[in-house]
């Protein structure tokens, strides 16, 4: 505990909540493409990496500030193409432009695949509103490979939602295994 004691401390706290249905403040699903059951298992615990590994997992934590005056100025349909879904009933657009979010981060498409774990919530405070956004994987390497692909790396183009909203802060985390009841820090030499 001495030596952990370091890594707990809190220099600042954001505090998420449930926003309607689970919705981001715009009013959109976040997370709709999550892997489940054996398939979220799979994307976001380690296995086969042998013991103090395997049961962990990797968190990426990033909170965005959303400028929802702007989003809001913006027509329906420039909105959804943002995002490439419709706000009216979540349905996904085979025509979306190629900047819409759904089309940058489709886990799918990347080669190897990008499966992730999302759990990302809403924020609001005195200085702003916007979503944490949380993924969970075996690695960070599927998140990695999203964010590239979101901030052009990969051929130039942006992701729509950088048009109202930013990133201002990002975190990277190991979260050991359980053993017997207790975290297993064996892979850490404790």
């Amino acid at each position: 505990m001495r030596l952990l004691r370091p890594a707990f401390r809190c220099e600042r706290t954001v505090d998420g909540f449930k926003y309607d249905r689970g919705l981001d403040l715009t009013g959109y699903e976040d997370g709709t493409e999550n892997p489940e059951g054996d398939a979220a298992v799979d994307a976001a615990i380690v296995d086969g990496a042998g013991s103090g590994l395997d049961g962990s997992s990797f968190a990426a934590i990033q909170q965005w500030v959303h400028d929802l005056d702007q989003f809001e100025a913006m027509s329906q349909d420039g909105r959804d193409n943002i995002i490439g879904r419709r706000l009216s009933d979540n349905e996904e657009f085979d025509d979306a432009p190629v900047s819409a979010h759904v089309k940058r981060t489709a886990q799918e498409s990347f080669d190897p695949e990008a499966f992730v774990v999302r759990r990302s919530m809403p924020w609001a405070n005195a200085g702003g509103e916007g979503l944490m956004f949380v993924a969970f994987g075996k690695s960070l390497d599927a998140f990695e490979t999203q964010l590239g692909r979101m901030t052009g790396q990969e051929d130039g183009i942006i992701d729509g939602l950088f048009r109202f909203t930013r990133p201002i802060s990002g975190s990277y985390f190991w979260c050991p295994p359980v053993s017997n009841g207790c975290l297993d820090l064996t892979a850490i030499g404790i």
